[in-house]
Order: C-alpha cells, then sequence, then structure tokens
C-alpha cells in the first residue's frame, strides 16, 4: 500500500503565508533548495486542491525554477468540483470523494502519494485518517497579524510521533511526524 505524506511550510505561529514575506517566508537557502529537489526527484503522486494547484500552475515563466519544472513532470491529481481541465501536463482533475479516491490511490496507485499546501485538503486527509507522514518545516519567524491561511485552524485532534527532525540553513526545522492512531492526552 502506497504512503501519504503532507508537507506544510509554516511559521513558528502557524501562518502557512504571510501578507508581506516572500517566498520561503523570506529564508531561501542552499540546505533547503537540496531538500525540495531530492524531494521532487523520488517517484510520486501529488496531490493537490484547486487553490494551490492553481497558484503552482500559474507561475509567471519568469520565476519558473528548476523545482517547478520537476513538479511538471511528476503526476498530478487536482481535487476540485469547479475545475474541468488542467493547464498543467500530467494533471488529472479528480471531482470524486477526497477520501474515498485516496483509498483507492493507495491501495491501487503505482507511487507515494504527497501533498505540498493545500492545507484544507491536509486537513481532511487528517479527519479522514489517511495521513502516514506529516512533515511541518517551521520558518524562524513570528508573523503575527500579517499571518494568512492558519495551518492548525479547524484541524481535528490528532496524537502524533515524533520520527525524524533536522534543522536547514541553521534555522530551519524540519519535523516529521506520524500519526499515531491514539486519542491525545485529555484530562
Amino acid at each position: 500500500m502506497n504512503s501519504l505524506t503532507v508537507d506544510i511550510f509554516v511559521s513558528v505561529d502557524g501562518w502557512a503565508r504571510s501578507v508581506a514575506s516572500p517566498g520561503y517566508f523570506g529564508y531561501p537557502g542552499p540546505e533547503l533548495e537540496q531538500w525540495i529537489s531530492a524531494e521532487l526527484d523520488k517517484p510520486q503522486t501529488v496531490i493537490f486542491g484547486r487553490r494551490t494547484y492553481e497558484v503552482l500552475a500559474n507561475v509567471p515563466e519568469p520565476a519558473r525554477d528548476e523545482g517547478w519544472r520537476r513538479m511538471a513532470e511528476l503526476d498530478k491529481v487536482v481535487f476540485s468540483r469547479t475545475l474541468t481541465e488542467a493547464a498543467w501536463p500530467n494533471t488529472r482533475i479528480c471531482g470524486a470523494d477526497l477520501a474515498a479516491e485516496i483509498r483507492a490511490m493507495k491501495a491501487n496507485g503505482d507511487a507515494p502519494l504527497r501533498t505540498m499546501g493545500s492545507l484544507s485538503l491536509a486537513r481532511q486527509l487528517l479527519e479522514a485518517g489517511l495521513l502516514d507522514r506529516l512533515r511541518l518545516m517551521t520558518f524562524p519567524l513570528i508573523v503575527g497579524d500579517g499571518g494568512r491561511e492558519p495551518f492548525f485552524e479547524a484541524m481535528p485532534a490528532a496524537d502524533l510521533e515524533l520520527v525524524g527532525h533536522q534543522v536547514l540553513d541553521g534555522r530551519i526545522l524540519l519535523s516529521e511526524y506520524h500519526p499515531t492512531g491514539n486519542d491525545i492526552p485529555r484530562i
């Protein structure tokens, strides 16, 4: 059975985006770029929600880097009830039930599944018990009231086991978790 990994880039205060911050919250670096490149070189099917897909598929030509080009080569599935066709190559639009389709892809697919961003999608996958690995890339800033898209908002409770971590470029913390399936500690 194929695994499903969710990769999310967040600020220390849990925002996936900031009004004023550039890409990577303004903290690009050679180790981060190497990690991204190595991850994109692995066999995978990328899962997107409509908004994340539209942002990435419509990156202007001058901003299309090697990572963008590699992502264009990968097989992609976009979950949307409004899109009818995809402009990005190797992309399939899926209007079916997310949980049922992901279960089928995990059972019958040819490659591990991965989503990058797509916050609503990530929440739904966690809630459905389909997430095998959550990787949080935590950037060293608090964006405060400039934050947009709070990743943890409306997230279902989940007990996680830390299975790996590393520091990239001396400032970005990559933490990897597996859901345990257990309830969280309660009083």
